[in-house]
């Protein structure tokens, strides 16, 4: 199967461009820079690294409550005006940040770019390509998270680059500029009334401006009849916390982790084959997996995370194993990104989308602000290789419950030709 037929219609193409610029420098500038210029925030606000993290995950608790009320508003006003409001807040959260005196001030800012985060990363770029185009938005997501995959690659380096002659405030002054010249006005464009496509209408229904947030009628409906949808949402939610507690504890704890069984330097090595693994399980999936069921990719996504860390506590120290431990790892992240917001979308359809990944995204901040601390409180009790044990236990789980989703589908499949 050819790329060229994974390819949305040329409609959708501008708002995915767009879209995928200022993912890549969402995540960027507001995640994948902490990292790097953390220890320097640390020294310079007088406190030990440990705090500095730990400010992370209250910001990312705080996130995570705050964003069923980020879905809602994205579904009542339309994902681009909320997505311009984000940018807008997120520049302004980089500056507060930037220009804290102490700890006291620096913990509100870094809270404020958390919750600026649930309108402008994943959580409301998918609903955005919903609203926009729910005709294509599946293999929109999937080209969009191929992009922003990328975010990573380019501002690990980029940020580690800027501080080298700039302090960690004036790199964040910098994200700030950035934010502002570029996601503003690109959200702002992304806000503009759209008509829907011939596929998206009813049958001899003129195609109309539709209303912010609404999905024009006869889009997709999702594949769980009424009576299930409920569970099976529940069901869901479960899957992607245990897949959330697996991802956020591993990825933080990822070259202490592989130190601590013997891995050494060679670590370093073995985590840097994480970045590419993810992007190439969704340039997989676009070719090969235009066909599949999103349940069956997100079982796939679910059970490589467990696998990876059984294959890693079974073969360490081997370098080979941990090789192979880091790609699939980084298979089934990729792929998890990629179900995160197709999977609700094949399950229960377009209508109040941006609610439910309000919801999901809740559940999944919440718990990858626990994980890194449960985790690593595990490897200093238990060990690292029962705390690995654990993970992929708790990741299997993941796997269960969507197959108890499968088994709903199936029980309503099997109950239709009998109402009918």
């Amino acid at each position: 199967m050819s790329i060229m037929t994974m390819r949305p219609d040329r409609g959708a193409w501008p708002d995915i461009a767009a879209l995928g610029l200022t993912q890549i420098i969402g995540y960027g500038t507001l995640y994948y820079s902490f990292g790097i210029l953390a220890p320097a925030m640390a020294h310079d606000l007088g406190w030990p690294d440990e705090w500095v993290f730990g400010a992370l995950s209250v910001a990312l608790l705080a996130g995570g409550l705050v964003a069923p009320w980020s879905g809602r508003w994205i579904d009542r006003f339309g994902a681009g005006r909320m997505m311009t409001a984000g940018s807008v807040a997120a520049s302004l959260a980089l500056i507060g940040c930037a220009l804290a005196p102490d700890g006291f001030a620096f913990v509100p800012a870094l809270i404020a770019i958390e919750i600026a985060s649930t309108l402008v990363q994943y959580g409301a770029a998918f609903p955005l390509l919903v609203q926009r185009h729910p005709h294509v938005a599946q293999r929109s997501i999937v080209w969009l998270t191929l992009i922003a995959g990328f975010a990573s690659t380019l501002f690990w380096p980029l940020t580690s680059w800027l501080h080298g002659f700039l302090s960690w405030r004036e790199v964040y002054l910098v994200f700030a500029a950035i934010n502002l010249a570029l996601c503003v006005p690109l959200h702002a464009w992304l806000s503009r009334p759209s008509t829907p496509c011939a596929p998206t209408n009813l049958p001899g229904e003129p195609a109309a401006m539709s209303r912010p947030g609404t999905p024009p009628p006869g889009t997709l409906q999702g594949s769980v009849p009424p009576a299930s949808r409920r569970a099976a949402f529940l069901l869901m939610t479960a899957a992607f916390a245990f897949q959330s507690f697996v991802s956020s504890a591993v990825l933080v704890h990822m070259l202490p982790m592989l130190g601590s069984l013997g891995l050494g330097v060679i670590g370093v090595t073995v985590g840097a084959l994480f970045g590419p693994s993810q992007v190439a399980s969704r340039f997989i999936n676009m070719i090969f997996g235009r066909n599949l069921s999103q349940l069956v990719l997100a079982a796939m996504a679910a059970a490589l995370l467990p696998g990876a860390l059984m294959l890693l506590a079974l073969t360490a120290p081997s370098i080979a194993g941990a090789m192979v431990f880091a790609i699939l790892f980084g298979m089934g992240n990729g792929l998890y990104s990629i179900v995160g917001g197709t999977l609700p979308l094949a399950l229960f359809g377009a209508e109040g989308y941006g609610r439910r990944q309000g919801q999901i995204m809740s559940v999944r901040l919440i718990v990858g602000a626990a994980a890194p601390f449960a985790f690593a409180l595990s490897m200093h009790r238990l060990g690292v290789e029962t705390a690995l044990w654990i993970s992929a236990v708790l990741g299997f789980c993941a796997v269960a419950a969507l197959a108890m989703i499968a088994r709903l589908l199936r029980r309503a499949a099997l109950r239709q030709p009998a109402a009918t």
